[in-house]
């Protein structure tokens, strides 16, 4: 569960550095990232980790936004994959419930991974048809 926390908080980090400083066409979808893995983060229980053991927190550059979102959104697609296999072996009901609160969130940080990516994609078909169309290629 550790894990699945540090995963999260790891998408709210991501999702916050591109809602800021991010391409612009991102930054909507960011926000609501960083909600959604905020949620997240919330029904889990926050492990106890010295604050150098966050990984989030050693989180200092997004130079390939691109790079950083097919990362995180295979992270997503592996936590959601291991909170199944921990749900069905939960030994109580709450964690059973924690489990399955913890993969909705998952899957939804994910969706939005995929929809930035989706809007980088349209993004990079434009900007070299727009350079095509330049008299200068530029």
């Amino acid at each position: 569960m550790a894990e699945v926390w540090q995963a999260q908080a790891l998408a709210q980090a991501i999702g916050s550095r591109l809602a800021v400083s991010g391409p612009p066409e991102l930054r909507g979808e960011a926000l609501g990232l960083t909600e959604l893995a905020g949620r997240g983060c919330g029904v889990l229980d926050p492990p106890e980790l010295d604050p150098g053991d966050l990984r989030a927190a050693q989180l200092t550059e997004l130079d390939d936004a691109r790079q950083t979102l097919l990362s995180l959104g295979g992270l997503l697609g592996e936590v959601g994959m291991a909170l199944v296999g921990m749900a069905s072996a939960a030994a109580d009901e709450t964690t059973y419930w924690q489990c399955m609160e913890a993969i909705d969130a998952a899957d939804e940080s994910r969706d939005r991974v995929l929809e930035m990516l989706r809007k980088l994609a349209a993004r990079e078909e434009v900007l070299p048809q727009n350079a095509e169309d330049s008299p200068t290629g530029v």
